[in-house]
């Protein structure tokens, strides 16, 4: 009899919907604090600003659709430099459920997305 493995789940959502049951660890991945939101009414367990795109890299990518693609690949390198940062999020999710949080209005295109993906591949 093999032992089955038990997938927890990776949840993405904008930091300024409230939280639902099934959340799991509430993860904020954006370097700067969301417009507007107050601290306590955030419900963020962590704030992992090192997992979000360089300063630079948004900045160029400006939530631009068109820029999507470049974005992700550009941010994917900087993530595999940062094997620390994708090793502590595995090791949460290994652990629970997670959800990634962000502030853009694109609930398609940001770095929730791409990171979740990467996180997905383990």
């Amino acid at each position: 009899m093999t032992a089955m493995r038990h997938h927890h789940a990776i949840g993405i959502r904008r930091v300024y919907d409230p939280p639902v049951r099934g959340d799991g660890l509430r993860i904020l991945i954006d370097r700067l604090w969301p417009r507007g939101l107050k601290k306590a009414a955030a419900a963020i367990d962590l704030w992992l600003k090192e997992a979000a795109p360089s300063t630079e890299l948004r900045r160029w990518f400006g939530h631009d659709a068109a820029r999507f693609d470049e974005f992700k690949a550009r941010y994917v390198g900087e993530l595999r430099a940062r094997p620390e940062i994708l090793a502590q999020l595995r090791a949460l999710h290994a652990a629970q459920d997670i959800t990634l949080l962000f502030a853009a209005h694109d609930e398609v295109h940001n770095n929730a997305v791409v990171l979740r993906e990467i996180l997905m591949q383990d």
